[in-house]
């Protein structure tokens, strides 16, 4: 992770010194907005939470889950996480899909109270195109907030039985070390609920440090 710059560094403009303003980070502020449940208070109408897909949504449902350990070898427990996904058919923008079946965008934190594990109720995602017009394997966009993070992290979470699509990922294998691109792997995890479960543990620092992308 880069370096952030101490608190106390300060800028000079002519003879005068000002004082760097400090960084503020998520704290509790992202879950009092934006996790309700987890922030113990009444849910919207209208809420954006960790369910991508319902059972009506086109594709195979899955679940995600993982944790998020710091430099210690702790666990996060105040994290927040957003995912962002294409649909089955590798499109964004879901015209097939019957309303609100899916979305491609949610939330999820953990209980404060669970061992720290967040998830997320979703389908599996198709191939997409980058910008030079490459496929791209299946892969979920992962943000991570929590204390201590000026700016968010951003990862992704790739599937292990998508091997083949894995192999010729331009983004995945800009990562040379191929160590290194394990950290966006995430395995099959039994079941939840009923359908195919695959767990991703993020590292935010140390041995296993998970791949994060400068944005």
């Amino acid at each position: 992770m880069s370096q952030l710059k101490p608190l106390s560094a300060i800028a000079r403009a002519g003879d005068l010194m000002f004082r760097e303003t400090p960084s503020q980070t998520a704290g509790p502020y992202v879950h009092i907005g934006l996790a309700l449940s987890v922030a113990g208070l009444p849910q919207r109408d209208m809420e954006i939470w960790n369910q991508l897909a319902t059972e009506e949504a086109e594709g195979e449902r899955i679940a995600l889950v993982g944790t998020v350990i710091d430099g210690n070898g702790d666990v996060v427990r105040d994290i927040f996480v957003e995912a962002w996904q294409a649909n089955a058919r590798g499109e964004y923008c879901d015209e097939y899909s019957p309303t609100n079946a899916f979305n491609g965008f949610g939330r999820a934190a953990p209980d404060v109270l669970s061992d720290g594990e967040w998830s997320f109720d979703t389908i599996k995602p198709g191939c997409v195109k980058d910008s030079r017009g490459q496929w791209m394997a299946p892969h979920v966009a992962l943000s991570l907030f929590a204390r201590g993070i000026n700016l968010a992290l951003h990862t992704r979470l790739y599937f292990e039985d998508e091997a083949q699509a894995n192999a010729s990922c331009p983004v995945l294998n800009a990562v040379e070390s191929p160590q290194r691109r394990q950290t966006m792997i995430a395995r099959r995890d039994g079941e939840r609920h009923g359908v195919p479960c695959y767990r991703l543990d993020i590292r935010l620092q140390g041995e296993g440090e998970t791949v994060f992308f400068d944005f």
